[in-house]
């Protein structure tokens, strides 16, 4: 874990220098790129294990970089802003972020949430690990050991948190678990981020399995507790 190399992408000089003396003091390896170009290019070149990712960038956008390296890799991403703004919040979750921060943000808590989003990269999947049978339900064929979806003969491989979302809902067809335990089985009983990523990745993995997305028949909201893969009667 303290070896782990972290990539910041950052414009502003002061924040971009106060993070790799934090990081490299709390034991981690750090790269700095002060545009979204730079942080691309030293992406490509030498990887990363993390990366904080200024939303707000001059040039190519911290949107942009994020799709960019997510064509490559699913490498854990932490979204960084200067604004407290829900909407940007919402583009942060959108986009698939592993978390969010908003400026100013204290040391303590940067590293916190780094150390758990690298806790949860390095764990994967061990909590389903006991569980590898194909579930069937509501016509779908989800195989936990391929992470994928069968349905009218095709096969959709789903990026992880996703698939671990279906498949839990899926081990537990017709019961409503509530938003926490569902955060604590896919992402990590020590989670530290938004619950709105929950909601976030439900609404992706819907627009995935749902006929309407827009008005679902499968995974079912359960207002004030949490969601339930209801199959066709």
């Amino acid at each position: 874990m303290s070896e782990a190399h972290i990539l910041v992408v950052e414009d502003e000089e002061s924040y971009r220098d106060s993070l790799k003396y934090l990081l490299g003091r709390e034991g981690f390896s750090v790269s700095t790129a002060e545009t979204g170009t730079r942080g691309v290019e030293l992406f490509e070149r030498d990887g990363a294990d993390l990366v904080l990712l200024d939303l707000m960038l001059p040039g190519m956008s911290g949107t942009d970089v994020f799709r960019t390296i997510r064509e490559r890799s699913e490498v854990p991403i932490i979204m960084v802003t200067a604004k407290d703004d829900q909407v940007d919040k919402i583009i942060g979750l959108e986009l698939g972020a592993d978390d969010y921060v908003t400026k100013p943000y204290s040391g303590r808590e940067l590293v916190a949430r780094v150390r758990s989003v690298l806790r949860r990269a390095a764990a994967g999947y061990d909590s389903l690990a006991d569980e590898p049978t194909r579930v069937s339900v509501a016509g779908m064929t989800i195989d936990p050991e391929r992470l994928t979806m069968q349905r009218d003969g095709e096969t959709t491989s789903l990026p992880p948190k996703e698939f671990g979302l279906l498949l839990l809902l899926a081990q537990n067809a017709g019961r409503v678990l509530p938003r926490q335990v569902i955060i604590d089985r896919v992402w990590g009983a020590d989670y530290y981020g938004d619950t709105k990523t929950l909601d976030v990745h439900i609404k992706r993995l819907r627009a995935r399995i749902e006929e309407d997305p827009h008005n679902p028949v499968l995974i079912q909201t359960v207002r004030g507790v949490g969601y339930t893969l209801e199959p066709p009667a």
